[in-house]
């Protein structure tokens, strides 16, 4: 039973992205035992995958910021113990950063990743043991996938499976059916005009659709509820966890979502999902996977309400 490692820890877009190579050595190596190292707020998500045996939760983000604390310096002690508790056959790091690069060097086991011209931070190639040339003006789903693909000597084909199950009731009570609106980004150059949320949730809930505003800080749960006074009946609901919105989404009729990780796991999880790009191109690390999502926009060029409502199912 070939034992694989796979370091994706951070960020939740990637992490998802991340999602279809694991389902691609779980097709393709019979018996692999697949483990995966991630942050710890991205945990609930490679939990998510059923040919995931154990996931490892990493800190880097809380622990940059606390490194003369004693319990950073424990908890590090403590993901070392359990990283290296066993080795691997293939460990692979297909997030390509010195950080990630720097993770998988403290597993046991050869470690493969992108080379210099592929790496995201052409640094990172130098820690590890075989080094794969993948072209990087493919998607960020499809890089990773030929990159477990080179690693493990298979060849890659078939349909794009991020192998993602998110059973269970909706976490909240919840009047279907309804759209999920993800109003919330990590860069302002990224956000939709607000005027523009409200004229698309007015018109949703003119058609029926009850409109859900899920938010992740205080700042965007202020903004979901400048944007819910203008729509009848919507709903601003308490914070949530990745496996809560998980559910949420799965059961949703349709999301519509900015530049965001959430946007891309309503894809993954197989949710009609409009994609709305500001300031980044979607050609690269867009929503992917199937018939059911549509990317609008380009970098300065939002797309309109028109252009949203008329992409919608």
């Amino acid at each position: 039973m070939p034992r694989i490692l796979f370091v994706k820890t951070s960020s939740l877009g990637d992490v998802v992205h991340n999602c279809p190579a694991v389902s691609d050595v779980a097709r393709n190596v019979p018996g692999a035992v697949i483990d995966w190292v991630v942050e710890e707020s991205f945990a609930d998500i490679a939990a998510l995958h059923g040919a995931v045996r154990r996931v490892i939760p990493v800190a880097v983000r809380r622990w940059r910021g606390e490194l003369l604390s004693a319990d950073t310096w424990s908890e590090f002690s403590a993901f070392r113990r359990v990283l290296r508790s066993e080795r691997y056959d293939f460990v692979i790091d297909s997030q390509g950063l010195v950080k990630s690069a720097l993770v998988a060097a403290l597993a046991l086991g050869t470690r493969h990743g992108f080379d210099r011209a592929s790496a995201r931070e052409p640094f990172a190639a130098r820690f590890y043991d075989v080094r794969h040339a993948v072209p990087g003006n493919l998607h960020a789903v499809e890089r990773n996938r030929r990159l477990a693909a080179a690693a493990l000597g298979y060849p890659l084909a078939g349909a794009c499976d991020y192998g993602l199950r998110a059973a269970g009731d909706a976490p909240i009570p919840v009047r279907s059916p309804y759209a999920l609106l993800l109003t919330m980004t990590s860069r302002e150059d990224k956000l939709w005009p607000e005027e523009h949320w409200r004229a698309l949730g007015a018109t949703l809930e003119e058609r029926g659709l009850h409109c859900l505003l899920p938010w992740g800080s205080e700042e965007e749960r202020r903004r979901c509820a400048r944007i819910a006074t203008a729509i009848r009946g919507a709903v601003v609901p308490r914070r949530m966890t990745l496996a809560e919105l998980a559910r949420l989404a799965r059961a949703a009729q349709c999301v519509v979502g900015v530049d965001t990780g959430l946007a891309h796991l309503a894809a993954a999880l197989g949710v009609s999902v409009v994609g709305l790009y500001c300031s980044s191109d979607p050609a690269l690390t867009g929503l992917y996977g199937g018939e059911k999502v549509v990317n609008l926009g380009d970098i300065g060029k939002p797309p309109s309400v028109k252009q949203v409502l008329e992409a919608l199912p």
